[in-house]
């Protein structure tokens, strides 16, 4: 394998993770009310984003490590779980 399919495959395999993350702190940005924001209390864009993305690419990787393969749904759905979890905690959302 050459240097650019590595990195074309690495890319693509992080790139739910991203996608994941940049929407759900834009929705957050966007609907103030969305996941139990406040706005006194968000945390900076940019670490938000960091901490959703690395939570997603954990449970990807996790999901590659449990079933010997990417892109199965259930990775796809607790991708989607555990990042919405994690945003819900950095927005402190039980404090509603």
């Amino acid at each position: 394998m050459t240097a650019y399919l590595l990195l074309n495959h690495l890319l693509n395999f992080v790139a739910p993770a991203a996608m994941v993350a940049l929407l759900l702190v834009l929705a957050t940005r966007l609907m103030p009310g969305f996941l139990g924001a406040k706005r006194s209390m968000v945390p900076s864009m940019r670490s938000q984003l960091a901490v959703t993305f690395l939570t997603g690419l954990v449970i990807l990787v996790a999901g590659l490590l449990v079933f010997g393969r990417d892109g199965k749904l259930l990775t796809y759905a607790a991708l989607a779980g555990g990042a919405a979890l994690s945003q819900w905690l950095l927005l402190r959302g039980w404090k509603r």
